[in-house]
């Protein structure tokens, strides 16, 4: 169920839910206070948990209004927990937002009007997430409408233990979609994009051959139950057809299923590099990079000792206990 609400933005104080607004930040300075702004008439707190930034990020948060706590950062899933676990939540409902994200006035005036009004029986809200690259919404190529669980009740939600594409699940009662404009606009150029991605794939190959190789204790039943409709059928394509492909089809398939198949083309030029880059590219690295390091650890005679290869090859804190 999609629930709208009328387009005007919040304005009185005493408007806002029950609400708290959890950033994570690392050099964050030129996003975070856009953020926050996009927040400030829904939010009754702000917390942002920074990881030691070197750049203002704490000082444009602070002047924003938040609060702020640092805590060393080992992955986005465990810093999110940290947060939700140390972070003294005092609202019924938190939202998960990233640092280059904005809530728009639409959807902020909804937010404002449903919160208040749902059964104790929601406990999950999903959002519609829309990706802005070069100046353009990226509408086509299976980027829209994506729908991510951002608000639960405090509480209800707990993160994913993955050092890649982790959702906040919720392990009781039911979820709803809220429609409005939620926008992915983060301000770097390709540099810092290529770079982005380069990061997340070593995190994206370590969760592929971790689960090859069985080298962490997770629930992963429970959690994949818990998911939201999207992220678990998302998942389950990527597990039992994409994963299943060779090297080179996969990522080569999946690039051609987004751009001419779910109509990638029709996002311009802005569209074919993101495509192209986000699309084939990273999807490439990532299964090169499973490559390389799979040579490594089937040398290992142990789970223990192919988990201290990884750490090295990936260059991630990864523990025997991750």
């Amino acid at each position: 169920m999609i629930l709208r609400a009328p387009v005007e933005a919040p304005q009185r104080s005493d408007a806002k839910p029950d609400l708290t607004v959890v950033i994570l930040t690392f050099n964050e300075a030129h996003h975070v206070g856009r953020a926050i702004a996009s927040v400030r008439g829904i939010a009754r707190d702000v917390l942002v948990v920074d990881s030691f930034s070197t750049d203002a990020t704490v000082e444009v948060a602070q002047e924003a209004g938040a609060r702020v706590v640092q805590h060393p950062f080992t992955s986005h899933a465990a810093q999110l927990q940290w947060a939700l676990d140390h972070g003294a939540i005092a609202t019924g409902w938190t939202l998960r937002l990233d640092a280059d994200e904005l809530i728009e006035p639409d959807l902020a005036s909804a937010i404002v009007r449903t919160l208040p009004i749902l059964d104790a029986g929601v406990t999950g809200v999903l959002l519609n997430r829309k990706h802005i690259f070069m100046g353009r919404w990226i509408r086509h190529g299976g980027r829209h409408p994506l729908w991510l669980l951002r608000i639960w009740r405090t509480g209800a939600g707990r993160v994913e233990r993955r050092w890649m594409d982790e959702h906040v699940v919720v392990g009781r009662g039911r979820t709803i979609q809220l429609a409005g404009g939620f926008a992915d606009a983060n301000a770097g150029d390709l540099t810092f994009f290529t770079a982005k991605h380069n990061g997340y794939a070593s995190r994206e190959a370590v969760e592929v051959l971790a689960a090859r190789y069985a080298l962490f204790d997770r629930d992963g039943d429970s959690e994949a139950v818990a998911l939201s409709p999207p992220a678990r059928r998302k998942r389950q394509v990527k597990r039992l057809v994409y994963d299943r492909l060779p090297l080179w089809a996969a990522p080569l398939g999946y690039f051609l299923f987004r751009y001419v198949g779910q109509g990638g083309f029709l996002d311009g030029r802005p569209g074919l590099i993101y495509h192209v880059l986000q699309g084939f590219w990273y999807r490439f690295l990532v299964a090169a990079k499973v490559a390389e390091w799979d040579r490594e650890l089937a040398a290992c005679s142990s789970g223990s000792a192919r988990l201290v290869r990884l750490a090295v090859l990936s260059g991630l804190p990864i523990a025997p206990s991750a």
